[in-house]
């Protein structure tokens, strides 16, 4: 599946065709998206989906083994130095330098990049609350989140790229992370990739959304666009049905007895005719949140839900 672009030389980022394996196992298949300029972009799947192997491609740190990847239109491979210097990235699990102060790190890595700011440093370290003369070390897993984010972003990069970037952090961080900065990037005109397990802080953000299954792209585009073509109905049997309706088009069935819940992509306009053939009514109707789109589409839990009862994602 394909991210509909108006044009590959418009965007960011521009995937085709990628695929890479290790050993027998396919990490990404086929796997073609498009980044433009200025959005916020969400990346989802499941534990293995390949969504960790993708940024990597993003980031130079693995080669195609087929397809292409361009960023800002170059070879992150082939061309690290006109590629990294224009991009901000923090991982799930950023490695710190623990004996460093949070001033000194400021320093050190401000002699990476030209384009340093530093008043805007200033303004972000004052933000997220973070001592100058705390060690690395003693900061909580939050505080270090944070001190990763501003020394991926002081630079003011054109790509701030994001793995798991609230991954194990309480609320009012992940809050912070999200609205206090990845919107703010995106207002400037940057642009945003992040990948989340948490698909309800992907909806609340983003302005497009890819979903990665087992290495293969199962849904990508606007959100608007996906929220949009899909719909949820309850349909009521006048008697216990045995087995699942078969309705045409619908991407999941599920419940039991005369209640069933039915997902689908684009079928408003022929469900009714369809229910009543099989002889049942449409109840209730709603607009399915990212998380159900993503379990009809992958038919796999999310961990929007309490850890006890979802899989946790990468």
């Amino acid at each position: 599946m394909k991210f509909p672009s108006p044009s590959s030389a418009e965007a960011v980022v521009a995937i085709t065709e990628l695929s890479r394996r290790f050993g027998a196992k396919a990490a990404l298949n086929d796997v073609s998206l498009y980044v433009p300029r200025g959005s916020v972009f969400g990346l989802v799947g499941e534990n293995g989906a390949g969504k960790t192997t993708l940024i990597k491609h993003i980031l130079g740190l693995l080669q195609a083994e087929a397809g292409s990847v361009r960023v800002f239109g170059l070879d992150p491979v082939a061309d690290p130095v006109g590629v990294l210097g224009r991009i901000g990235y923090l991982s799930e699990q950023p490695d710190l330098p623990g004996w460093m102060r949070v001033d000194e790190l400021l320093r050190y890595t401000q002699a990476f990049y030209p384009k340093w700011d530093a008043a805007y440093a200033e303004k972000l370290r004052e933000q997220f609350g973070l001592p100058p003369a705390a060690r690395l070390k003693t900061l909580s897993k939050g505080q270090q989140a944070k001190a990763g984010l501003l020394a991926a972003q002081a630079h003011r990069p054109e790509l701030l790229l994001l793995d798991e970037p609230s991954s194990g952090l309480d609320p009012i961080v992940r809050r912070d992370i999200l609205e206090a900065v990845i919107r703010t990037v995106a207002d400037e005109g940057r642009t945003v990739f992040f990948s989340s397990h948490l698909l309800e802080e992907i909806e609340r953000v983003s302005d497009y959304v890819a979903m990665l299954h087992q290495g293969k792209l199962v849904l990508c585009g606007s959100l608007d666009e996906i929220k949009g073509q899909h719909r949820s109905f309850t349909l009521r049997f006048a008697t216990a049905q045995a087995s699942p309706p078969t309705i045409a088009g619908a991407l999941s069935i599920t419940g039991v007895g005369r209640e069933w819940a039915v997902m689908c992509n684009g079928a408003r306009n022929e469900l009714p005719d369809i229910t009543a053939r099989l002889g049942a009514e449409i109840v209730a109707e709603h607009a399915p949140s990212l998380n159900e789109i993503f379990v009809a589409h992958a038919g796999v839990a999310t961990s929007d839900q309490p850890a006890a009862k979802q899989p946790t994602l990468d």
